[in-house]
């Protein structure tokens, strides 16, 4: 399980067995690189033991205040604080935690461990409950791929999991991920795990409000601060410059934070696929001359792209999101080739500060009863603001699952009902934390939804993509403070609604244009929101043949769907785009389970 995550850890490996409780760790060496600070990592006492993944942003201020209370540091390692602070406060030392993580802290005295991710949920943590003798067994893991090497979990898909992915692209949602078992620790979720022969205790509790009253009303100085708290690192570190708002002001401040150093800027995409006046490598080398940055491009051609996308879903054993999730990784191994291992990126500025205007509009207009989809039901008064939001991002809407499911599967799977359970309960969810925050605005609940839908999504996405290539994203915006800040202002200073239905740039993350405004490039200000283009709905039909040999597949849709769909790729990227990466899933997770198998029965039995 390990060694399937050598990539993510390409500088060393380690592994602690104690009773009852098995670590171990791929070390990628960001802070403090010697020796002392590789994990697992036990304290010096020997009672607590960590396996960490992350970075933490207030390592400074938490190591200081435990030095007052006695604690002596052997080493720099930012995992030796948060280990620390575990020996001192138990499990409060979560809620004085700043930073992206995924971590399993172990008090092997008493026999109590705790797993948790950052509550943004930058940091990836999977995890499934098993049966060894008739013993439970907790198993837990970065990667997917990493939990189907251990022998007690089997590579089943989870029906309910596909039905959730081929509606909203994502390779999870809420808990649910695509292997039947398998689970993924919702963002600022603390398991604790009581621990001991033939027993399993679990116990649940959240993050979420131990960051949000730590706010400031100056928004600048809190994204500054971010980015300046994001640079820490003891091996070369660079940004990502889409040439969009948000990653225009990472690359300002770094540099400013910077002073005199270089600091290098990436950009990814493919040629002459923007739209006229929309060029992303032209904004980016603008914003990049502009703040003196070094900058490289890393150009995504439909060769690469065509290989590339069969890699990541062969080697992370999912299939992708977003198409984008190629140039992403194409940037970190372009970046990773310069010497760079650590970088910044712009997620979570869209989701907290209201960048996405079609989706909010879209919000508005169903709020007053005027949206389009209303308008084709019955009745519209009956569409709860969760289904709305499952059915103004789906990719394939519950309406047509009739029309596109093989009659076996969906039923198999009640017509997705949990799915559009799922939407609810998570949409509920959203409105109860924008009533504690005392939002009056109904769009507040919509933009919470984005967070903790989309946000989630994409920085799964880049943690996987770029981690592929032994490389660490780090994403100021998408930080407590940051975060705590940007969900208690009021909505006019995020997004404004227009009931003109115009669109206007400056409607959009509002607070950030007027704190950055002034010290970026007028055109960078104005630029419509755009991504990493590529022309992908021409690109897919790559993947037709393995639609069109899968039994898999056939299981799922009906054999006329996927005969239309690879006849026309381009034509209904739509469907094509989730059908073809499900087919190239189905065709990894069976090479995946021969080699398993074979290897299993080379291995000589042990005990």
């Amino acid at each position: 399980m390990r060694d399937r995550m050598a990539h993510r850890g390409p500088d060393g490996a380690g592994l602690l067995e104690r009773l009852g409780c098995v670590l171990g760790h791929r070390r990628l060496a960001v802070v403090d690189l010697s020796a002392e600070a590789a994990q697992p990592m036990v304290s010096g006492d020997g009672r607590f033991a960590i396996v960490y993944n992350g970075e933490l942003y207030n390592d400074a201020e938490l190591r200081a205040e435990l030095a007052k209370m006695g604690v002596a540091f052997r080493t720099q390692s930012d995992t030796e604080t948060v280990l620390a602070a575990f020996g001192v406060f138990g499990e409060h030392a979560f809620d004085k935690l700043r930073g992206m993580f995924a971590l399993c802290a172990v008090d092997l005295e008493r026999r109590v461990a705790w797993l948790a991710r950052d509550p943004l949920g930058i940091k990836p943590l999977y995890f499934a409950e098993v049966q060894r003798d008739g013993s439970p067994e907790l198993v837990f893991a970065s990667e997917i791929a990493a939990m189907l090497q251990h022998p007690l979990i089997e590579p089943t898909p989870d029906r309910l999991g596909i039905v959730s992915y081929l509606t909203t692209s994502r390779t999870s949602f809420a808990e649910r991920t695509l292997i039947e078992g398998v689970r993924l620790l919702e963002p600022g979720a603390v398991m604790r795990v009581r621990f001991a022969p033939g027993e399993l205790r679990l116990t649940r509790r959240s993050l979420w409000d131990s960051f949000t009253a730590r706010i400031s009303a100056d928004v600048g100085a809190v994204v500054e601060e971010s980015v300046r708290l994001h640079l820490k690192s003891d091996v070369p570190l660079c940004t990502l410059l889409s040439g969009g708002l948000d990653s225009s002001i990472i690359a300002a401040v770094a540099k400013k934070e910077l002073g005199g150093k270089d600091l290098m800027s990436f950009a990814a995409g493919a040629k002459g696929a923007s739209a006229p006046g929309q060029d992303d490598f032209a904004f980016a080398r603008h914003m990049a001359e502009h703040a003196g940055t070094t900058h490289t491009e890393a150009v995504v051609t439909q060769e690469l792209f065509e290989s590339r996308w069969r890699e990541i879903v062969e080697r992370t054993l999912l299939p992708l999101s977003t198409p984008n999730e190629v140039a992403i990784n194409e940037v970190a191994r372009t970046l990773r080739a310069r010497g760079c291992i650590v970088t910044l990126s712009g997620e979570g500025a869209d989701e907290l500060f209201g960048g996405y205007d079609l989706a909010l509009l879209a919000a508005a207009q169903f709020r007053d009863g005027t949206h389009a989809i209303q308008q084709r039901l019955e009745n519209p008064h009956a569409l709860t603001p969760g289904e709305f939001e499952m059915l103004a991002n789906a990719w394939l809407t519950p309406e047509s699952y009739h029309e596109a499911f093989a009659p076996e599967f969906l039923e198999g799977v009640d017509h997705g009902v949990a799915v559009r359970e799922d939407f609810v309960r998570e949409f509920t969810r959203c409105e109860e934390a924008a009533a504690m925050l005392g939002h009056h605005d109904p769009l507040q609940s919509h933009l919470i939804f984005q967070r903790r839908s989309n946000l989630a999504s994409l920085l799964l996405r880049l943690d996987s993509a770029a981690m592929l290539e032994g490389v660490e994203g780090r994403t100021p915006f998408a930080d407590v403070v940051v975060a705590g800040l940007a969900e208690r202002l009021p909505m006019h200073r995020k997004f404004v609604a227009r009931t003109d239905g115009q669109r206007r740039v400056q409607d959009t993350k509002v607070a950030l244009r007027e704190a950055f405004g002034p010290r970026l490039p007028g055109a960078i200000v104005t630029r419509e929101k755009a991504s990493f283009p590529l022309p992908f709905q021409n690109w897919i039909g790559a993947a037709r043949r393995a639609a069109l040999e899968s039994e898999a597949l056939r299981a799922v849709y009906r054999p006329e769907i996927i005969e239309a769909v690879c006849a026309g790729p381009s034509r209904l990227w739509h469907l094509a785009w989730p059908m073809l990466n499900l087919a190239l899933w189905f065709e990894a997770m069976e090479s995946h389970d021969r080699a398993r198998r074979s290897a299993r029965a080379s291995q000589p039995e042990r005990t």
